[in-house]
């Protein structure tokens, strides 16, 4: 059954009215998508654009509409738009198996393909084999552009594998064969996609193409004949064959040739070119300067990347400008698809580009090959000088203080050591140094202030609110150190304290815009969001520009609720950090992978790990970002890479181990972990992460061996008895596990213990018994909401709705916006025919409007209801969210079939049968056998 989170029952009368507004705009938005529908499928491309973009001003978050404007732009040229649309799909929520396809040939179409291969919305791995297969070709094309052969063919062949059968994985062979002048090979693969498919006018025309460039003219003439008459609407084929006529000399032939093709393709350069090329054979002077004026006017509309790898139209450009006499023009295009610039001082502006990104490593990349030609340029060293302390490298720091310590022991070389080695990631062994030069010297501030950070970033507050007291016996009038020193109360949740030191900085100096955030930071945790606010405001006033300001107001933003303005406020302190700012960086990627889309985390580490390559924790929210969008294997290599450059903190070596053990990377995380162990034996929290790595990696034995070490250090601790019932669950000694699950709840009563011995009561004893045992807990503890959510999910389960709807019913008097009990409620209504199932969906989904099962909920809702309209806008919007879900698609396929879509119907239950047994399954294959 479908669960999520929800809205109040009770709701104010201005929002009842406004959801009936809602409805009835969605009601015309929902008819105008389905007239668009079918001028689209009458090939009516700029009237279907029409009217979904009136469908999209009703309903901007309409995702069938969003999905079908991206391909009717793309039909209709428009590639760039089109990328638009199919971008804004997805973030609204559109699963990508929906759009990655036509996005590719969108980014295709603006000469966009490295972006193909580097998108990971694009990578074909996760996606139905029918997607992939597509996206596979799309990728043998784009391969093909860029010169990569080799990945040109291994697409297509991996394609092939998919369905040997599919004529499109033979065809998309051909002009891939043909550019690398494999004319024999190419010539097969068109051989066989025509005894696939003998009929197609594609495999004719690129059987053509394969003898046209073999110079054999004759039979390539007759191959394009047929295709025309196969497909009168081919363009590719009327192009070739009125290029041979003219070739010839044929010119009377290829007039109404040449007039179909102009009917086809009006605004195609390369017809236009032609018409131009018949007008000068004509004399026609005036016409064909025309032609090629015209012909310059729609290329160069075009930015030139996005046609960078189409050769044949940067050299049409060329020429036409060469032929009105504007060579300046005509010099880019055609020295774009001759020659490269390397090792020029034009060097140095990319590099200032990179910079300015900032990109540090490709800016290092293009100055050190630059200065192997021209080692004497002193700007370029400079330059390249600045990337390396961008990118962190501090060795020769570290060095030079290593060898001033040999000669002389003084605490500020050691406070310069320590800085050296707590920026290049060595903490530990900074901490050892700092603490040494304090203890010798607690005049030594920046040793004091460091150390201070350190605590603080590894829990340690205790620590770091003594050095505070040493550095105000030195600094007394320092309003830096009651700045740390605020901080530090208010990570040890002293708030008065905190207050009254930030209170004491701005005192020393008045003004001060830290001790200013301090304070709104402590209005934040206090939740007095309208003082902070005010105070703020007072901030930003001469502060617009300040990246520490735009990062509280996003704090603020978040706190009082306020989610998608924090997102801006961050999105405005990344833009105006600098290359040694990253806590904005941090933020807005951890923003973007709480709320998505993935696809913008992933976006968002890019650019924090552009500013710090080997810092530990970039490369680990980066790995997230990576695990977000399911590139797992990319996840693993990055998080390797991180618990290397972690030395032996393990803190961070704990945090890494976690993600590599979601990553599927036990044995990473064992090496992780034995890091962290080596530094921090005892370490609990280490060692609960180890037994788990031991199981994953299959050494049970060792994993037990460990837990019981656990449980005799920690006997009064759940954690230990849970990993026994993990190890006896994966030896399938369920009553073992049972036992041990007992155990964990009898030394800790908690809801955490007590589900996990309900859900292994219910899956390996009865769902009776877990019932019972759940509602004894509840007689005890009856505002447990998660309990009581469990117990309603069972009692439904099992076909008890009466029951489960008072579970429902309970946990929304303890917390009327439950989203997940919202939904649920309204699903049981439903099953119990109860007409306030509509309000309890509507409700549930206006808590979480992007949650597929929620929007299927109430789309399915508003269909028992009788509103046709609303529940077909609902439910194409859950299945292009989650078009995995059997469920949803039938729910799609029934309204359709009531709608008289029953093409559509039958896809849609096709598509569901595919996916396997599901609920309605036994309902779906009778509205199947209606729909024949």
């Amino acid at each position: 059954m479908p669960t999520a989170r929800k809205r109040p029952l009770l709701l104010s009368l201005a929002f009842v009215v406004g959801c009936a507004l809602a409805q009835a705009d969605g009601g015309k938005a929902a008819r105008l998508y389905e007239d668009a529908l079918k001028r689209f499928e009458r090939h009516d491309h700029a009237g279907a654009i029409v009217q979904l973009k009136n469908a999209l001003q009703l309903d901007k978050n309409q995702l069938s509409a969003r999905v079908l404007m991206g391909r009717a732009l793309l039909a209709n040229g428009e590639a760039a738009n089109a990328e638009v649309e199919f971008v804004e799909a997805i973030r609204l929520g559109v699963n990508r198996a929906e759009v990655a396809v036509p996005l590719a040939q969108s980014l295709s179409m603006q000469g966009k393909q490295f972006q193909i291969f580097e998108d990971t919305r694009l990578k074909p791995e996760g996606l139905p084999a029918a997607v992939q297969l597509r996206l596979l070709l799309a990728r043998a094309s784009a391969y093909s552009d860029t010169g990569d052969t080799r990945n040109a063919l291994r697409s297509v062949e991996d394609a092939r594998r998919i369905d040997p059968s599919e004529i499109d994985t033979w065809l998309a062979e051909v002009p891939v064969r043909i550019r690398n002048r494999q004319f024999n090979e190419a010539l097969l693969a068109a051989e066989q996609a025509l005894k696939l498919k003998p009929d197609s006018a594609e495999a004719h025309y690129q059987k053509a193409s394969v003898l046209h460039v073999l110079g054999q003219i004759s039979a390539a003439l007759a191959l394009y004949e047929r295709a025309m008459k196969l497909d009168e609407a081919h363009v590719e084929t009327h192009l070739a064959y009125v290029g041979i006529l003219l070739d010839q000399g044929r010119d009377k032939e290829a007039k109404p040739v040449m007039q179909t093709l102009q009917s086809l393709s009006p605004g195609d350069p390369r017809a236009v070119y032609l018409q131009a090329l018949l007008a000068e054979r004509s004399g026609d002077a005036a016409t064909a300067k025309a032609a090629l004026k015209n012909v310059t006017e729609i290329l160069d509309l075009q930015p030139i990347e996005a046609i960078r790898f189409r050769q044949q139209l940067l050299i049409l450009n060329g020429i036409a400008h060469f032929g009105l006499n504007e060579y300046t023009k005509a010099k880019p295009y055609l020295e774009y698809a001759l020659r490269q610039q390397p090792n020029t001082p034009v060097a140095k502006l990319l590099a200032q580009a990179y910079m300015a990104e900032p990109a540090m490593a490709r800016a290092e990349e293009v100055l050190e090959n630059y200065l192997k030609a021209r080692p004497g340029d002193g700007q370029a060293m400079l330059m390249l000088a600045s990337t390396q302390m961008s990118l962190g490298r501090h060795a020769k720091a570290t060095a030079l203080m290593q060898a001033a310590l040999r000669a002389k022991d003084a605490p500020e070389f050691r406070t310069a050591l320590g800085l050296s080695l707590l920026r290049s990631g060595q903490s530990v062994d900074a901490t050892g140094e700092l603490q040494k030069a304090f203890t010798a010297d607690p005049k030594q501030t920046y040793a004091g202030l460091a150390l201070v950070n350190i605590y603080l970033r590894n829990g340690h507050t205790a620590e770091a609110l003594k050095v505070t007291e040493e550095l105000l016996k030195s600094n007394p009038g320092a309003p830096g150190v009651f700045l740390i020193q605020g901080n530090a109360k208010l990570q040890a949740r002293d708030h008065a304290g905190a207050r009254n030191a930030f209170d004491k900085a701005l005192k020393l100096s008045p003004g001060l815009l830290d001790a200013q955030l301090g304070l709104v930071r402590v209005d934040i945790v206090t939740k007095a969001f309208d003082a902070a606010d005010k105070r703020m405001k007072g901030i930003l006033k001469g502060n617009e520009r300040n990246v520490s300001a735009l990062f509280e107001m996003a704090v603020l933003s978040e706190a009082s609720g306020k989610n998608d303005e924090a997102a801006k406020w961050l999105d405005s302190a990344v833009e105006a950090s600098n290359q040694k700012e990253t806590r904005a960086n941090f933020a807005l990627t951890g923003w973007h992978l709480r709320n998505g889309p993935p696809a913008k985390a992933l976006e968002a580490a890019k650019q924090l790990l552009a500013k710090l390559p080997e810092d530990a924790d970039a490369l680990q929210l980066y790995a997230q970002a990576q695990a977000a969008n399911n590139d797992l294997a990319g996840a693993r290599n990055t998080l390797t890479n991180a618990s290397r450059r972690a030395a032996f903190e393990a803190p961070t070596l704990r945090a890494i181990a976690r993600d590599q053990l979601r990553a599927n990377d036990a044995g990473g995380a064992a090496y992780s972990l034995e890091k962290a162990l080596s530094t921090a034996p005892n370490d609990l929290d280490a060692q609960v992460l180890m037994s788990i790595a031991e199981l994953q990696m299959g050494d049970a034995a060792k994993s037990e061996q460990r837990a019981r070490k656990i449980i005799q250090d920690y006997p009064k601790r759940a954690i230990g008895y849970n990993l026994l019932a993990d190890v006896a669950s994966s030896r399938n000694q369920h009553a073992a596990a049972l036992e041990q699950l007992k155990r964990a709840h009898e030394a800790e009563k908690n809801t955490q213990t007590v589900m996990r011995l309900f859900n292994q009561t219910s899956s390996h004893v009865s769902v009776k018994a877990a019932i019972e045992l759940a509602q004894s807990w509840l007689r005890a503890n009856p505002k447990d909401l998660v309990v009581l959510k469990a117990v309603g999910d069972a009692l439904a389960g099992t076909g008890n709705f009466a029951a489960a709807r008072k579970q429902y019913e309970a946990a929304l008097k303890l917390r009327a916006d439950d989203t997940e009990a919202l939904n649920n409620l309204a699903n049981v209504l439903t099953r119990l025919n109860d007409p306030g199932a509509l309000k309890v969906a509507e409700q549930a989904m206006a808590r979480n409007p992007k949650n597929a099962l929620l929007v299927d909920t109430a789309g399915w809702a508003n269909h028992l209801a009788g509103d046709k309209d609303r529940a077909l806008l609902l439910l194409r919007d859950a299945r292009l969210r989650e078009p995995s879900n059997p469920e949803i698609r039938y729910h799609l396929a029934v309204v359709l079939a009531q709608a008289g879509r029953k093409t559509e119907a039958r896809e849609e239950l096709d598509a569901a049968a595919k996916l396997g047994v599901f609920q309605s399954s036994e309902a779906a294959k009778k509205l199947r056998d209606t729909l024949k």
